[in-house]
């Protein structure tokens, strides 16, 4: 089984790199499954109705979260009904939404876990305890696992991995929106590195307009970052081959492509 694995995808340029070049990556690479982390996606904070089913329309089949989830309070409603989204399963008991996500593949049945870090980010529930109790659940259904670990920090990132080591297909980490060249396979057979990167505008940092964040730097004065909506475009992927009978990774690959024209 392949599963094409997108990382951060930021505001609308993010959206139409996506659209431009998954038919080529599809014909390519061949992907079973695709996922993409999508709490960038509104103009880079959090998703609407209307995007999320943009990228069900564009091919992507699920779609996971991370820590801008609710800054568009319009989802807040409405998520229960996003069947193939998986929001943070270490937010606090009772939250709407789905904390874990099973899709049935060519009659294999996938896990989706989505899992938010807490070093140098909001304070929440132990991901690694809620781990624990949530991956054996999902274990019952579903042989092979994918953890969107979404941090700040590669410590803590690389510490999912290696709890999970054995026990899932892949551990793959999102938020800082850089590309890491740390991918591997763990002495278990769990895929893991410590960013996927970003699907956005390849002169921005990190998605963001550059004035903005420099300007932030400069003066130590709030400043609201917007995406770069405009120029190159850089996409961000995984792909990861995995024995769906052991439920273990065989290879995992990074992805990375710069656009130098974004056709909206």
């Amino acid at each position: 089984m392949n599963i094409l694995f997108i990382g951060d995808i930021v505001g609308k340029i993010g959206r139409d790199i996506c659209r431009q070049l998954l038919p080529e990556l599809e014909s390519e690479f061949r992907p079973d499954l695709i996922i993409a982390n999508g709490e960038n996606s509104a103009h880079g904070y959090s998703i609407t109705e209307k995007i999320y089913k943009e990228l069900l329309e564009m091919g992507v089949d699920a779609v996971t979260m991370g820590n801008h989830l609710w800054e568009k309070r319009e989802i807040i409603p409405k998520i229960d009904t996003f069947d193939r989204l998986v929001r943070p399963a270490n937010f606090p008991p009772g939250l709407p939404g789905q904390d874990h996500l099973i899709i049935n593949v060519q009659g294999v049945k996938v896990g989706i876990v989505n899992l938010l870090g807490r070093v140098f980010m909001q304070c929440l529930d132990c991901p690694f305890q809620a781990a624990e109790k949530l991956i054996p659940k999902v274990k019952a259904e579903a042989n092979v696992i994918i953890v969107d670990m979404h941090a700040e920090a590669t410590s803590e990132k690389c510490a999912m991995g290696w709890l999970l080591d054995g026990k899932v297909s892949a551990v793959l980490g999102t938020h800082t929106h850089v590309m890491t060249a740390d991918e591997r396979i763990l002495p278990g057979g769990t895929a893991f590195i410590s960013d996927v990167g970003m699907v956005g505008s390849y002169n921005s940092i990190i998605g963001m307009s550059r004035e903005q964040i420099i300007k932030r730097f400069l003066t130590q004065m709030p400043e609201k970052f917007e995406p770069t909506e405009t120029g190159p475009g850089l996409f961000n992927a995984v792909l990861i081959n995995i024995d769906q009978k052991t439920g273990l990774t065989r290879e995992i690959k990074r992805i990375r492509r710069v656009i130098e024209e974004v056709r909206a």
